[in-house]
C-alpha cells in the first residue's frame, strides 16, 4: 500500500512538472488539481479512496487517448475541408464520434461479433460468467454478451428509423409552412401544438395498447410524437430564410415551392437541422428503451436493451450488476450523441469565428 501511494503521487508530480516545463497550462492545472484532490481524499478516505481516484483517472486518460487517436484518424481519411473542421473538435466530440462508430460496427456486424445467437439457450438460468460467457446468462440461459451486441442493432436501429420518420415528417411540414404561409402555416402550427400538448409516454402507451406492440406501430407512434418538435424548429429556421432577398428574386423568376425548398432554403438551414436530428435521436432512443422496459417495445425473443434490464433486474438483489450493463449502454450512447451535437451547435452558432 505504501508503495502504491508513493508511486501514485510521484507520477502525478512528475506529470505536473513535465506539463509546466512544456507550458501546457491546461494539462498542468488538470494534473495538479488532481494531485491536490488526491491528497485530501487520501487523508479522509485512505488508500481505498486513492485507488478509486487512480482508477477513474486512468479510465478518463484512456478514453482521452482513444478519442485523440480517433480524431487524428478521421483527420487523415476525410477530405481537406472536413479535416479542417475535425482538427478543431474537442476531445468530448471525438469521444462521442468514437462511441457512435463503435455502436455502428456492433450493430452492423452483430452476427459475426456475437459468439452465440440472440435467442440461443446455452446454459442454465442466471449462470455465472465463465470462459464461454463473458457476462453470464440471462433468466432463460441465453448469453448476455451476445444479446447486448444484438441489442445494439435492434434498439439503436429502431430508434434511428423512428427518428428518420419523425424528422422527415416534421421537416417537410415546417418547410412547406414557411414557404406557403397563410392558412396552411396557421393550421400546421395549431396542429403541432395539439400533438405537443399530449404527454409523449401516455400517447405512445395508448397507441401500442390499441394497435399492439409491433415495430411499425412503434415507429409511427414515435414519429407522430416528435414530428411537431422538428416542425417548430424547421419553421423557425426556414422563416428567417424566406424573407431574404434571394428568395424574393427566385420567386420573381417564377421558381416553384419545391425549387425554393431544395435549392434555396434547405442548404441554408442544414446546420441547425442536423444538430436537431441528434437531439431528437436521443429523445427517441430513450423513449424506445423506456417502452421496452415497460414491456410494450421490442418483443421477445428479440434482444433489446430496455427489456434486458427488466428481465434480469432480479440479479441486482444478489449484488450482480450485469443488468446495469444494457442500461449503461443506453446512457453511454445518449451522452456520446450529446457530445457530438454540442460541438455541432457550437460550430453552427458562429462562436468558432470569435
Amino acid at each position: 500500500m505504501e508503495l502504491f501511494v508513493i508511486l501514485y503521487f510521484a507520477s502525478l508530480i512528475i506529470a505536473s512538472c513535465i506539463a509546466a516545463y512544456f507550458q501546457r497550462r491546461g494539462v498542468f492545472m488538470t494534473v495538479f488539481s488532481l494531485t491536490l484532490a488526491s491528497f485530501v481524499l487520501g487523508i479522509v478516505g485512505g488508500v481505498g479512496a486513492l485507488r478509486f481516484v487512480a482508477m477513474a483517472a486512468g479510465i478518463l486518460a484512456f478514453a482521452a487517448g482513444i478519442s485523440y487517436a480517433f480524431k487524428e484518424f478521421l483527420v487523415i481519411i476525410t477530405p481537406k475541408n472536413t479535416s479542417k473542421e475535425l482538427k478543431t473538435a474537442p476531445l468530448t466530440a471525438a469521444f462521442g464520434m468514437f462511441v457512435i462508430f463503435t455502436y455502428a460496427i456492433a450493430g452492423i456486424f452483430a452476427p459475426w461479433i456475437a459468439p452465440y445467437g440472440e435467442s440461443e439457450v446455452i446454459a442454465s438460468a442466471f449462470a455465472p460468467a465463465d470462459e464461454n460467457m463473458l457476462l453470464g446468462a440471462d433468466q432463460l440461459g441465453r448469453d448476455m454478451f451476445s444479446r447486448i451486441i444484438f441489442g445494439a442493432r435492434n434498439t439503436v436501429g429502431l430508434a434511428l428509423l423512428a427518428t428518420l420518420a419523425a424528422f422527415f415528417m416534421g421537416a417537410l411540414a415546417g418547410l412547406l409552412a414557411a414557404v406557403k404561409g397563410g392558412w396552411f402555416d396557421q393550421f400546421m402550427g395549431r396542429f403541432a401544438d395539439v400533438i405537443m400538448s399530449i404527454p409523449s409516454l401516455i400517447f405512445a402507451l395508448l397507441m401500442l395498447s390499441i394497435f399492439g406492440p409491433q415495430i411499425s406501430v412503434i415507429i409511427i407512434a414515435v414519429a407522430i410524437i416528435y414530428a411537431p418538435r422538428v416542425f417548430r424548429l424547421t419553421r423557425a429556421v426556414a422563416g428567417n430564410v424566406v424573407v431574404m432577398d434571394y428568395i424574393e428574386a427566385a420567386k420573381l423568376r417564377g421558381e416553384g415551392d419545391w425549387y425554393l425548398i431544395r435549392r434555396e432554403i434547405l442548404p441554408n438551414s442544414t446546420a441547425p437541422l442536423v444538430a436537431e436530428f441528434g437531439l431528437e435521436f436521443c429523445f427517441v432512443f430513450l423513449l424506445v428503451a423506456g417502452l421496452s422496459f415497460l414491456g410494450l417495445g421490442i418483443q421477445p425473443p428479440t434482444a433489446d436493451w430496455g427489456s434486458m434490464v427488466r428481465e434480469n433486474a432480479t440479479l441486482i438483489s444478489f449484488g450482480d450488476i450485469t443488468p446495469l450493463i444494457p442500461a449503461a449502454a443506453i446512457a453511454l450512447l445518449t451522452v456520446a450523441v450529446n457530445f457530438v451535437v454540442d460541438w455541432m451547435l457550437w460550430r453552427s452558432s458562429g462562436l468558432k469565428e470569435m
